[in-house]
């Protein structure tokens, strides 16, 4: 009888085990705070420039443990690309032209993996510009704030990876490099 009592005991810690550690990790809905910063860098024969916008919107659903980040089961963060401005209409209009922004209006990153800890992560997944669809890797670093969770990195590519000419001016006497810097600081708070 003794021994029975035992197994039953050690069932129901095996059990209470269990339950609180699934009870540790929850899985939220967040989507992009207001705000947001993502720019484009880049150089030319003339000089550098860059593009940025505050207009992105994002939604993706985290897994946490303990209140702590765990991973990114989905993520998409969109923006218009004409939302991007340099401060120059001639260069705004020369980007566009090359973006394809008539019939390709949106940039868009969609996360297919998540890995890392803490505050380190690489993302991997596919973005959107100009109609063509490519595979990235990048770093990205999180830091919480409040209830937010506000992630930052950058990724160095090449505009002819997205089948994008280079664009030129004055003639083709002002050449865009092909090596541009796609940077971001984004907010994510969870949904109510």
């Amino acid at each position: 009888m003794m021994k029975i009592s035992k197994i039953k005991s050690a069932i129901l810690l095996v059990f209470l085990f269990l339950l609180g550690s699934e009870a540790s990790f929850s899985q939220a809905k967040y989507v992009m705070s207001a705000s947001p910063l993502l720019k484009i860098e880049g150089g030319s024969t003339l000089h550098d420039w860059h593009m940025e916008t505050n207009q992105a919107k994002g939604e993706g659903v985290f897994l946490l443990e303990a209140g702590k980040l765990k991973t990114v089961q989905s993520l998409t963060i969109s923006f218009q690309a004409e939302s991007l401005k340099s401060g120059t209409s001639g260069l705004d209009k020369n980007a566009y032209k090359a973006l394809k922004t008539n019939s390709h209006k949106e940039i868009k990153f969609t996360l297919k993996e998540l890995s890392g800890s803490g505050t380190t992560f690489t993302a991997n997944g596919d973005l959107l510009i100009a109609g063509a669809t490519k595979s990235v890797s990048f770093p990205v670093k999180m830091t919480p704030s409040g209830n937010q969770m506000v992630f930052e990195g950058e990724l160095s590519t090449k505009l002819t990876y997205f089948s994008i000419e280079p664009p030129t001016a004055l003639l083709g006497t002002v050449k865009t490099d092909d090596e541009i810097k796609i940077s971001f600081k984004t907010g994510f708070q969870p949904t109510l």
